[in-house]
């Protein structure tokens, strides 16, 4: 039978150890393990590690802050590029400023609609091939300018074909053009004119890196005669009516607030200091604070679990992040 001390001496364990706390895993240790799972992440050593954890803590700090400051309906959050500063996004994902200067020398003065429609989509349509991804390589303006030449190579009556961004990383050079380290879209179409067409992604697989031109003019799928900038004193509504008769538009912006981007529409707090190029495919109302607000849809090149599926959302009519100042397309006829 067990003694009385014993009882007494088993209760004041039982608690002392109740009293103990229980360890709790901290919730950015946990947010960080889901996030390294999620987009299959992996870092060389525990140093490296560690260095990621407190970078993806402190932009969850900025991204609570940007929620917090926000006047629009865009929310900002975890994505892909939660384990970078901002100087690293800068250098891996955006081109450097500068890089982008519209000359406006070449316009053709398209056709254009009188009466836009309330919404348009090129998507919708099929004349837009499924979202890229550039990975860690500041090609965005090959990505742009391919992405064009695919509509437009489509629109004049061919097949709609992924072609290569990875030819014009590679062999656009003595433009301005330094691929991984950023160009241009106009000179990337001088690039395709000049080297007599694009080759097929499948021909010419990215690498998300600077390698050696192997171009083969026998894998050509896709041929421009020509470029147009579409407005030269950024005219939103001339990029409207110029959309819906001519095809999704190449555009360059200032995306350095893009990098947590979400979901929603920016309305507000986006700069013009112009750093990637991507494509509108669309545009229509979207509701923000109950009414309804203009929107350009806008097709990206950071892959489809990035932003609404690959796309984001800016309001019209304001050149947010500078979406009217290089518009263009290339001209197959």
């Amino acid at each position: 039978m067990l003694s009385s001390n014993f009882v007494v001496l088993c209760l004041l364990v039982s608690c002392v150890l109740s009293a103990v706390p229980k360890h709790r895993p901290n919730p950015s240790a946990v947010q960080f393990g889901d996030f390294v799972k999620k987009y299959n992440k992996a870092y060389p050593t525990a140093d490296e590690y560690s260095t990621r954890a407190a970078i993806f803590q402190s932009n969850l700090a900025r991204v609570a802050k940007m929620n917090a400051q926000s006047s629009d309906s865009a929310v900002y959050g975890v994505t892909k590029f939660m384990d970078m500063t901002t100087d690293e996004f800068r250098t891996k994902v955006l081109m450097p400023k500068g890089k982008i200067n519209p000359k406006y020398e070449n316009f053709v003065d398209l056709p254009q609609v009188n009466a836009l429609p309330t919404e348009f989509d090129w998507v919708a349509k099929g004349a837009v091939t499924p979202v890229k991804d550039q990975g860690q390589c500041g090609s965005c303006w090959a990505f742009s300018a391919t992405e064009a030449i695919e509509s437009q190579w489509f629109l004049a009556g061919n097949k709609l074909a992924s072609l290569a961004p990875q030819q014009i990383v590679d062999c656009d050079k003595g433009r301005g053009d330094e691929g991984c380290n950023g160009g241009d879209t106009p000179t990337a179409y001088q690039y395709v004119i000049a080297a007599g067409g694009q080759d097929s992604e499948t021909s010419y697989p990215y690498k998300a890196k600077d390698e050696k031109c192997a171009f083969k003019p026998a894998d050509v799928v896709a041929k421009i005669k020509s470029w147009t900038y579409i407005t030269k004193n950024k005219n939103e509504t001339e990029m409207a009516a110029k959309l819906v008769t001519s095809g999704p538009l190449s555009i360059c912006v200032d995306a350095e607030s893009w990098q947590f981007y979400n979901k929603g529409v920016i309305t507000s707090n986006c700069a013009k200091s112009l750093d990637h190029c991507v494509m509108i495919t669309g545009f229509r109302d979207e509701t923000v604070k109950s009414k309804p607000v203009p929107i350009w849809v806008i097709r990206n090149s950071w892959g489809a679990d990035w932003g609404e599926n690959g796309f984001i959302w800016v309001e019209r009519g304001k050149d947010l992040c500078g979406v009217a100042e290089e518009v263009t397309i290339p001209l197959v006829n």
